[in-house]
């Protein structure tokens, strides 16, 4: 009887990474808001603010580090999100920690300020 391979293999991760990372209610309710940096009220993402201390080279940063963008400034943020700041004159950061301190899901996400 002749071999057939087989498909690639899935890669199935348990979950146990994400814990305190991952929660869509947050993303839906970061979700509601306007974009933080031009105001459009259309094609609203939750856009995870991405830097050295919070992510790397294939990882999502934690949902803690979730802003409102629209589909267009969600993706100019992503050719360059130091000059897409300088730009829109916007602090990423600092509005990502204001989503994160308001929301009323923030029990369901590990706090990445606390101590600060």
């Amino acid at each position: 009887m002749r071999r057939v391979p087989l498909p690639p293999r899935r890669i199935v991760k348990s979950g146990k990474a994400d814990t305190g990372k991952r929660s869509p209610a947050h993303r839906a309710w970061v979700r509601g808001f306007a974009c933080c940096a031009c105001g459009s009220t259309a094609n609203i993402e939750c856009a995870h603010v991405r830097r050295a201390a919070n992510a790397g080279t294939s990882m999502k940063p934690s949902d803690a580090y979730t802003v409102s963008l629209c589909r267009d400034c969600h993706a100019e943020s992503h050719r360059g999100e130091q000059t897409f700041e300088q730009a829109r004159k916007v602090d990423l950061m600092a509005l990502a920690r204001s989503f994160f301190e308001q929301s009323p899901h923030r029990s369901k996400l590990d706090n990445p300020w606390r101590g600060q």
